[in-house]
């Protein structure tokens, strides 16, 4: 039955069931704000004590946290092609900055779905899987190619212009129309090259002037040292230099990149307002979350790619205005991934989910339900070709982390304890007490490799 009979019918009898999902209700607005480069802890709802965030932090008290979300690939175009799609980099074959989803895998992304559904789909921002943009697939389009630049003469600053435009689609939006709004913000990714890196709007400037930041135990050259030479040298210790190199330039840098997150922090209080002035709030639902996590000077590093901790690590908060009050603010600690939220946008708006798609829905959670046959463990694969940033995939558990860096001269392998060793300094691979761990990890891993294909 095609989808906008069945929508007929449910306006005239209330209630639509086929064989794999109930239509039931009014179908929320979706909102999906995606920025770049944001660890999970740089909001104050994460526990920050420096960055001020309290439009987010709103939608944290109202919504649901998850505490341990992760992406499942740290290089831009991988982890959106991951967003997108709901799969894992091996399925969608997006590793590089050139290639693009073919037709018929965006046929199959949550944004292709939903406009086939009778959603009206937008897509504002950085689009960062290629440089062929779908234009054509959306009905309202903004996306740009590239990284774009936050400074452009006679033009606000990026995070406004992005914010301008969502003001723009939004005045056009009706109650009775659902829509899907998709906003890939550029922040907080630094301008690319040297000279300043995290470029904030004047109007920042002054922002945590008189904070000092706290340097992360490993954000020094014991910490660098330590690292295996394979993972020394490369462009992550390039970018460190730029970023990083004593006490001043961190200071400097990472309250620039905060500033840069109260940008953002601040379209979402423009946003929001603007919902709330069109009667759009009480069922628009709003996930935010980020491409992949960022070191700032851990390990004596800079970027993301590798599989350590404040890499691979996100924030993730739904909310959903719909909810109980009973059900709000509420903390999720399960493993929640990137793949997770294609899914879970599907299920919000009662379209059938694609057996493409490797993630699950996190609506279950959203209720305090906590599914029995939830995953313990994920797979993490960096398979972009580059001279000095070396490949690897690793399983990472709730305890243990096992990492397999299969080109490098010679073969790197760690494993690290989580629980006891959270900043991931003691590499237990050949320690003879943990072998039966190492080995059972390197067999989950050769398992994963086909099972997510």
């Amino acid at each position: 039955m095609p989808y906008r009979i069945a929508l007929l019918l449910l306006a005239v009898f209330g209630t639509f069931v086929s064989s794999s999902t109930s239509f039931a209700g009014e179908r929320p607005n979706l909102i999906f704000l995606l920025t770049d480069d944001q660890r999970f802890d740089a909001l104050g709802c994460m526990g920050n004590p420096v960055i001020k965030t309290p439009n987010i932090d709103r939608l944290a008290q109202e919504g649901v946290v998850f505490d341990n979300a992760f992406a499942t690939t740290a290089i831009c175009a991988t982890s959106r092609a991951s967003f997108l799609t709901g799969q894992y980099a091996r399925r969608h074959g997006v590793v590089d900055f050139k290639t693009v989803l073919t037709p018929e895998a965006f046929s199959e992304t949550f944004p292709a779905l939903l406009r086939k559904a009778g959603y009206r789909t937008a897509f504002i921002g950085k689009w960062g899987v290629g440089n062929n943009l779908p234009a054509d697939q959306y009905d309202y389009w903004k996306g740009f190619a590239g990284q774009g630049k936050y400074f452009v003469d006679g033009q606000p600053h990026m995070t406004r212009r992005l914010e301008n435009q969502t003001l723009e689609f939004l005045d056009t939006c009706q109650p009775d129309e659902p829509f899907c709004l998709q906003v890939s913000f550029k922040a907080a990714h630094c301008q690319d090259g040297p000279g300043w890196q995290f470029q904030h709007a004047p109007e920042y400037a002054d922002y945590y002037a008189e904070d000092g930041i706290t340097p992360a135990s490993t954000a020094n050259e014991v910490g660098y040292q330590k690292l295996p030479s394979q993972l020394q040298g490369g462009e992550s210790r390039v970018r460190w230099g730029r970023r990083f190199d004593g006490d001043e330039m961190y200071q400097k840098n990472v309250k620039d990149y905060y500033r840069l997150l109260t940008g953002v922090d601040d379209f979402v209080g423009a946003m929001t307002k603007k919902l709330a002035e069109k009667k759009l709030a009480d069922n628009t639902v709003i996930v935010y979350t980020s491409d992949h996590g960022f070191f700032l000077g851990e390990h004596g590093l800079a970027g993301k790619w590798l599989m350590y901790e404040p890499s691979i690590r996100i924030p993730m908060i739904i909310y959903d205005p719909r909810l109980p009050k009973a059900d709000r603010g509420q903390r999720c600690d399960d493993i929640v991934l990137s793949i997770d939220v294609a899914p879970t946008l599907l299920t919000l708006a009662h379209v059938p989910v694609p057996s493409s798609m490797q993630g699950s829905s996190l609506t279950p959670f959203l209720t305090g339900q906590h599914p029995a046959d939830w995953r313990t463990e994920f797979l993490y694969e960096h398979l972009f070709p580059h001279a000095t940033i070396p490949q690897s995939e690793g399983v990472r558990s709730e305890d243990w982390k096992y990492i397999s860096y299969e080109k490098t001269q010679p073969k790197l392998e760690q494993l690290f304890d989580l629980k006891n060793d959270p900043q991931e300094e003691n590499n237990l691979i050949d320690d003879p007490k943990f072998a039966k761990q190492r080995d059972a990890m390197r067999a989950r891993l050769d398992q994963m490799r086909t099972e997510f294909q």
